[in-house]
């Protein structure tokens, strides 16, 4: 077995957003002025950031969280649901009057998801946090980045790998056309994916060569492994001269909501443990094919046990 990447035993340092995910299941989405009634309702924590650190933990990563919540019935909620799965909160804290992060997801009949967010005290992560946090985040392995806190504790998150010589791994999800290139070139990984990919490029990404193509671009800026998803297809890795294909098993999709947080979450854990990459990227498109397989976010995702009897 590989030894894991240098740091505190592999630790993932996750700093970023949690959310509360109020989700309605439907049959269709109403349209405007338009009142439907959802077969199903279920309110759960989520946000990309804590979802990519519940994913880690679940697999046997040690998890540290970054984040701000607010003073409202949602922040307890959340703290307790991060203890449950063991994930380490002595940098989460309340901001005084000020809402925590809500999602409203909504699941049409063929399992796709439309989600509409107020950040709430996500965006009070400042850059001065992460100073504050130096000697927890410098004994990490590997820093796990996303675009729903502020941009500027982003690159100051980005500029403290850099320096520390830590790995960072950013998803610029969701997409902002008002992302520095320059600082997410400095990160080891860029995992975007298809619609991602097309904001940020704006190039079309209809078809994989468009994909690739639209890729490319952004390697010729300088990045270094560009992790693009596909969804039911899988995944591309484009590194240097080489792009390598990573076909997805075929399932039943019940619930997409969250599987690029579970594709993420498994591949830093995996990354971290001293897979190669490419053995990495394999086995994130096999869990987050396997957490659509059941309703919810956080709930989805499979234990390391479950997930390698599955």
């Amino acid at each position: 077995m590989s030894e894991p990447r240098s740091g505190e035993e592999g630790t993932i340092a996750v700093i970023g957003s949690c959310m509360v995910d109020l989700i309605a299941y439907a049959d269709a989405v109403p349209q405007a002025g338009e009142t439907r009634r959802a077969r199903e309702f279920a309110m759960s924590c989520g946000g990309k950031g804590a979802n990519q650190a519940v994913a880690a933990r679940r697999l046997g990563s040690p998890v540290k969280m970054m984040a701000r919540l607010g003073d409202d019935v949602f922040a307890e909620d959340t703290l307790a649901n991060f203890r449950r799965f063991g994930i380490e909160t002595s940098l989460v804290e309340k901001v005084p009057g000020v809402s925590s992060g809500v999602a409203t997801i909504w699941v049409d009949a063929d399992s796709q998801n439309r989600i509409l967010i107020a950040p709430g005290a996500n965006q009070k992560l400042t850059p001065a946090h992460v100073d504050a946090a130096s000697d927890a985040l410098s004994a990490c392995s590997l820093l796990l980045l996303q675009l729903e806190v502020p941009l500027d504790t982003v690159y100051a998150a980005i500029d403290f790998g850099r320096t520390r010589k830590i790995p960072v791994l950013l998803n610029p999800a969701p997409a902002r056309t008002d992302l520095d290139l320059d600082y997410a070139r400095q990160c080891k990984f860029f995992v975007p994916n298809e619609t991602e990919l097309q904001i940020l490029t704006d190039m079309p990404v209809e078809h994989e060569d468009d994909v690739v193509a639209a890729a490319r671009t952004l390697l010729l800026r300088g990045f270094e492994n560009l992790i693009v998803t596909l969804g039911e297809k899988g995944a591309l890795w484009l590194h240097g001269d080489r792009v390598e294909r990573f076909a997805a098993p075929h399932v039943h999709a019940v619930d997409t909501t969250g599987a690029g947080d579970a594709f993420i979450g498994c591949f830093a854990n995996a990354y971290v443990a001293g897979r190669p990459i490419p053995d990495a990227i394999a086995r994130a498109v096999r869990y987050a094919s396997r957490s659509v397989t059941e309703k919810g976010t956080q709930e989805a995702y499979p234990s390391a046990r479950e997930f390698e009897t599955s």
